[in-house]
């Protein structure tokens, strides 16, 4: 095997190279503006990828900066693992506070509201990131009915509500702010609607 064929195998496929640089861009500009304002034009010239690349893998901004979002909120919001299942959610509603009180908080309620003309964005947003959060947010509750911390008759989506609806509540009608005081006093709150009596 040749030294240039051993270099090219070691480093990163090249789509995937671009497909960073791309949300990484994306992140970038929505920053300093808005995403009604951002153009796809903007970010192939911050990515320096071409915009036929860019309209091959995604098929419109809304969904371009949804999948920056999930690139990046993820990895800050996990479920921890090997705590009780009222310490995982307690610590994971925090995490998830404090996550939306920036710039994570600002791309979703753009897109959320660009949903509203265009439902393929709010599709977007479900299928990326609320659902399977959800999903993993449920597992934890069937675990803390398991092991006897929560109420066995509970309604799991209902449950899931109570728990993130006042998140999203204050996200979007910021009425009061996404501060430490909410992501300490939530979840104490909350979870109490699930505790086995």
């Amino acid at each position: 095997m040749s030294k240039t064929i051993a270099k090219r195998k070691a480093g990163r496929p090249r789509s995937q190279a671009s497909r960073a640089s791309i949300l990484n861009a994306v992140w970038e500009l929505l920053k300093t503006q808005t995403l009604k304002d951002l153009s796809i034009e903007a970010i192939a010239r911050e990515s320096k990828v071409g915009k036929a690349t860019i309209y091959r893998w995604w098929s419109s901004k809304e969904s371009l900066a949804m999948d920056a979002f999930v690139e990046h909120v993820l990895p800050l919001t996990p479920f921890p693992e090997n705590l009780s299942a009222y310490e995982a959610i307690s610590m994971q509603m925090a995490s998830l506070v404090n996550a939306f009180s920036g710039d994570y908080g600002s791309i979703v309620s753009q897109s959320i509201a660009a949903g509203q003309s265009e439902p393929d964005v709010l599709e977007s947003y479900r299928e990326r990131f609320l659902d399977e959060r959800r999903t993993a947010a449920k597992a934890i509750i069937e675990k803390g009915i398991e092991e006897g911390e929560f109420d066995p008759d509970i309604d799991l989506e209902l449950a899931v509500d109570i728990l993130y609806g006042p998140i999203y509540f204050r996200l979007f009608v910021a009425h009061l702010p996404l501060d430490k005081q909410f992501a300490k006093g939530l979840p104490q709150r909350a979870l109490k609607a699930l505790l086995k009596d």
